[in-house]
């Protein structure tokens, strides 16, 4: 069994480096989005909605308006998740955890 010191230790580390990626992530933006470009939505690491920008040729189509912007949104939130998750990754990396136990 490891010195307990030993272990506090580290843990305060990783937690110091966890918090340094939540707060990286809150400035880090990732972009998406659908209709070929007609919708882009841009959204931080921390899954907060920066912007969303729509062509607008599409505002004489409300229901395809609509349904472009959800999947843009959704596609910068799936694409913030994973970039969120391989930080995370890349701090809990080699202390034995079980995969998506801090995630």
């Amino acid at each position: 069994m490891q010195n307990p010191m030993k272990m506090l230790k580290q843990v305060q580390e990783m937690q110091a480096k966890m918090a340094k990626v939540q707060a990286d992530l809150e400035s880090e933006q990732v972009e998406a989005g659908a209709g070929g470009g007609a919708v882009k939505a841009v959204v931080t690491g921390a899954q907060r909605v920066i912007s969303v920008s729509i062509d607008p040729d599409l505002a004489s189509d409300p229901e395809m308006l609509q349904d472009l912007v959800v999947a843009a949104l959704n596609e910068a939130l799936d694409k913030s998740r994973q970039v969120a998750a391989q930080r995370m990754q890349a701090v809990t990396a080699g202390l034995g955890l079980p995969p998506g136990l801090l995630g």
